[in-house]
């Protein structure tokens, strides 16, 4: 496929680190503040943020190198198959998409929810329950007319896609920059006295802060939507390095900084009112520094803005994920598909649509249930992508790598330790992730789905099954790597 029938390369240097951050600032820094601080208080929440943040930053280098060497579209998908050969390639992308379409339909269920935080009459007119959750009408409207606008726009192109991410990035940001502000003014240090760092001893201080630091990751996935656009992106190759390592540096910044407004304006008797009421500790935390309550909807407005960017983002890397596996003939050829005028995966962004409308009507129980498992899947692929980073580092030592990283072997070895911890952390029964028997039925349902693509792909496609996009020459080649 040449290049001319590929992508449109429409996204700047604006663009990509608007679609990068958004897709990290989601609603968890409206909703989860205020547990966050009682777990490990202020300062202790801002240390295991920046904990987190540091698994996320190294990470993220064995990213910035091999996006700049390897850009074109697909990101993981390209990694691992240089490093492991198509199979390799198949778990690890199959893998990245979970955790793409995992976040959009979680989304759009989260979008209704913070609308009825706004306008508490919203909900009207019950249908159903499911797990527990009342679902109505005005409800299920809402999250579908958002799935199937988002899904438009990105048919539209991706440059449509981060106009929308931009405005509404600009738009999370003011709200943080007003609460941090208003908060240094209007908040006292006095509120800091009893969580600061919170725990009866040193050691149970220490554990706080980790249980925050294990958590953290999750609210940090995203920047590797980066390397899934890398062929629309138009900015030169080391700069686009030095974006995706900022976007992550500027997520960590955005959550510590709203933290800690959060705990130098509320006590602790201010935070524990807050989550016996609304729970929206930060929103609350907005209208005390202001002294108006109509400041506190303009936050929940921006993190509303927060969920949408994060949707958009996702959804996104879904579809390049999948377009390149289609490409690859390792799913349906027909995910290789690009509309005629718009050069966007048509047929990706279609599927993974539907799945954003379908995903309400099964309430938020299961919603939950699919995005700890996509958090799962997003981890298993992290580290799969830092051990293909060290592996093509050894395997070909001349490749050109316009953002190179110094110490290789200790920024991979600690990537794939930091990674494969969260992962195992997802797999020991009791621990603060560790996933529930649903989870565990989600997950082996979608590596099913996988064989079951990968068998019929195989024996459809034969020798065309694990084909890639060589990332040198712009042709289609067969693998020859082990694995």
């Amino acid at each position: 496929m040449s290049e001319t029938k590929r992508f449109k390369k429409v996204l700047n240097a604006g663009d990509v680190l608007v679609t990068a951050f958004g897709a990290m600032i989601g609603w968890g820094w409206v909703v989860s503040s205020g547990g966050w601080i009682q777990s490990a208080g202020t300062l202790g929440t801002v240390i295991g943020f920046i904990i987190g943040g540091i698994m996320i930053y190294f990470v993220g280098l064995t990213y910035a190198e091999l996006t700049t060497a390897m850009p074109k579209c697909g990101g993981e998908h390209l990694f691992s198959y240089k490093a492991f050969g198509p199979v390799g390639s198949f778990i690890c992308t199959w893998a990245i998409i979970l955790s793409y379409v995992g976040v959009a339909c979680f989304e759009a269920c989260s979008l209704p929810t913070i609308i009825q935080y706004i306008f508490p009459e919203f909900m009207q007119g019950y249908l159903y329950t499911i797990a527990g959750f009342d679902v109505y009408l005005t409800w299920l409207i809402v999250a579908v007319v958002a799935a199937v606008a988002i899904t438009v726009i990105n048919i539209l192109g991706v440059k449509a896609a981060a106009i929308l991410q931009m405005v509404l990035t600009i738009t999370i940001a003011a709200v943080g920059i007003l609460l941090v502000a208003a908060s240094a003014i209007s908040g006292n240090p006095d509120n800091l006295n009893g969580q600061l760092i919170i725990g009866a001893d040193g050691f149970g201080k220490v554990s706080n802060v980790l249980s925050v630091a294990v958590i953290a990751p999750f609210f940090l996935f995203g920047f590797d939507v980066i390397p899934q656009a890398a062929e629309e992106i138009n900015v030169p190759l080391k700069k686009l390095g030095r974006i995706l390592i900022l976007s992550i540096v500027l997520a960590v910044s955005f959550y510590a900084l709203v933290v800690f407004a959060v705990g130098y304006a509320m006590n602790p008797s201010d935070i524990n009112a807050s989550m016996n009421g609304s729970g929206l500790v930060t929103a609350d935390a907005m209208a005390k520094v202001f002294n108006s309550s109509i400041m506190a909807k303009v936050l929940i407005i921006g993190g509303m803005c927060g969920i949408v960017t994060s949707w958009n983002s996702f959804l996104i890397g879904g579809s390049r994920a999948m377009f390149s596996m289609g490409e690859s003939y390792m799913i349906p050829h027909v995910f290789a598909k690009l509309h005629k005028k718009f050069k966007t995966p048509i047929a990706a962004l279609i599927l993974i649509g539907l799945l954003s409308v379908a995903a309400p009507f099964f309430g938020r129980k299961m919603l939950v249930w699919i995005a700890d498992a996509a958090s799962f899947a997003c981890c298993l692929a992290y580290c799969m992508v830092a051990i293909s980073f060290i592996v093509i580092r050894k395997k070909y030592p001349e490749m050109k790598r316009p953002y190179k990283i110094k110490n290789y072997w200790f920024i991979g070895i600690m990537a794939v330790i930091l990674s494969g911890l969260m992962v195992v952390l997802y797999l020991i029964p009791g621990s603060a992730c560790s996933l529930t028997v649903e989870e565990w039925i989600i997950t082996g349902g979608w590596a099913l789905l996988g064989i079951i693509f990968a068998v019929s792909c195989k024996l459809k496609y034969k020798d065309k099954f694990g084909t890639v996009i060589d990332e040198n020459e712009g042709e289609l080649v067969k693998n020859t790597t082990e694995g």
